[in-house]
């Protein structure tokens, strides 16, 4: 199987070093294609670059498209001896900006990573000059799915002795059989899911020690979050909840459909919280917007920079 960085980006898998949340510093993998103004993609929960495997090139030809990974994803460091706390995706995600460009961005961002932009809008607003978010779980009441909820409620050290056991290779196979399953589950049309798409999803979890420890992590810490909004005590996505209204930036919201994971209304109630944002439901799309429907978010994408005048 070809290097998928070589085939996607001219300088194929770049690595970054920021300092993170915690004050250490971790190496974050990207890649970048294209000139002109520059627009960052960011993967959702559990999945990595590769996601938005359909949106690089077409946004290249108009927009300097950097892709990368989250910190504990994909290619990036997975430091598993140190444990994580809300909200240290948006401290990250600003460090990264920081460091690759010089000016406000567009922000193309899916599922968590559009929660993390959502709040990075809120903190951080003269880092984005645009905002588009896909299938945002800002009003999620529990993990959509009991396999989240099974890894949730394991303890971690469990976890990390498979990962550090290397488990997920020595069972490969099966690996991307389950994954393959749980994907077609969250896509419009489970047929699209090739037989490539699946080897470079499941990549990180079968070559990268660390990988499901940090996914489990961040689940812990989604489900503590719920929890304590639930109960009215103090918490991160309460924090972002409270200040959509705050967000000044042009924003596009887009939901999918058929999303199992969070319903569409979920879109039309954060688009009535956001003053200046646009609501556009993609009719046949599931959760996996990015690979499910990437011709519709373009498309979209592209028209929304263009009405507010920002190409």
């Amino acid at each position: 199987m070809k290097d998928w960085w070589q085939l996607n980006f001219p300088n194929g898998r770049q690595s970054l070093t920021i300092t993170d949340a915690n004050g250490y510093p971790v190496k974050i993998a990207y890649g970048e294609v294209g000139t002109g103004k520059p627009l960052f993609l960011l993967h959702g929960i559990g999945s990595w670059s590769y996601n938005w495997r359909n949106s690089i090139k077409p946004l290249s030809k108009y927009f300097r498209v950097i892709c990368f990974d989250a910190k504990g994803y994909g290619f990036s460091e997975k430091p598993v001896s140190r444990r994580e706390s809300e909200g240290h995706q948006v401290i990250e995600f600003a460090r990264i900006i920081q460091a690759l460009v010089n000016e406000p961005v567009v922000i193309l961002a899916e599922s968590l990573g559009a929660l993390t932009a959502l709040a990075l809008a809120q903190e951080h607003a003269d880092l984005i000059a645009r905002l588009a978010v896909i299938n945002v779980p800002i009003f999620a009441h529990k993990l959509p799915h009991w396999g989240m909820s099974l890894l949730s409620q394991t303890p971690l050290e469990l976890i990390q002795t498979i990962d550090t056991l290397r488990l997920s290779y020595l069972f490969a196979p099966l690996v991307r059989e389950v994954m393959a399953i749980e994907r077609r589950s969250v896509l419009y049309d489970p047929s699209s899911l090739t037989a490539e798409d699946v080897y470079w999803i499941t990549y990180p979890y079968i070559e990268f020690s660390g990988t499901l420890t940090k996914v489990a992590e961040e689940l812990k810490i989604a489900t503590q979050e719920i929890e304590s909004a639930q109960k009215n005590q103090p918490n991160w996505l309460s924090k972002i909840q409270l200040n959509l209204s705050k967000i000044n930036t042009p924003t596009l919201i887009m939901w999918g459909k058929h999303d199992t994971w969070f319903p569409a209304s979920d879109g039309e109630k954060l688009q009535k919280h956001i003053p200046n944002s646009h609501l556009q439901i993609i009719n046949e799309c599931g959760h996996d917007a990015s690979s499910g429907a990437s011709l519709a978010i373009n498309t979209n994408v592209l028209n929304f920079l263009k009405e507010t005048q920002f190409v």
